[in-house]
């Protein structure tokens, strides 16, 4: 009989999963993606086009599951990608579709 997802990596994936689970999380991880640089929350915002309270909570949603790093400069806060978390969340959806993956390391 085939062995289950260990848990410690199926509770992994089941964050990333919720962590998209807003169309505008998912909007605001695609932004950062293509353009690739860090960004500031006005620049978010003004993409997005919602208030910024919404867009800073929807920003640590994104955080806590490491899918957008935060950058400090001076006073301001700068988002961005974190390309090794975005290379394995492919991994994760076909992990659940049961096909191999690689367990997910500590940038992930």
């Amino acid at each position: 009989m085939d062995e289950l997802l260990d848990r410690e990596t199926a509770q992994t994936y089941a964050s990333w999963f919720r962590a998209l689970a807003d169309p505008t999380r998912v909007q605001i991880v695609e932004y950062l993606a293509r353009h690739n640089r860090p960004m500031s929350v006005g620049e978010i915002v003004a993409a997005v086009g919602l208030a910024q309270s919404t867009v800073s909570q929807h920003l640590k949603i994104l955080t806590e599951v490491r899918f957008v790093l935060v950058e400090p400069v001076g006073t301001a806060r700068l988002y961005r990608i974190n390309d090794a978390c975005v290379g394995c969340f492919p991994s994760a959806a076909d992990v659940v579709m049961g096909r191999p993956a690689p367990i997910p390391n500590g940038e992930c």
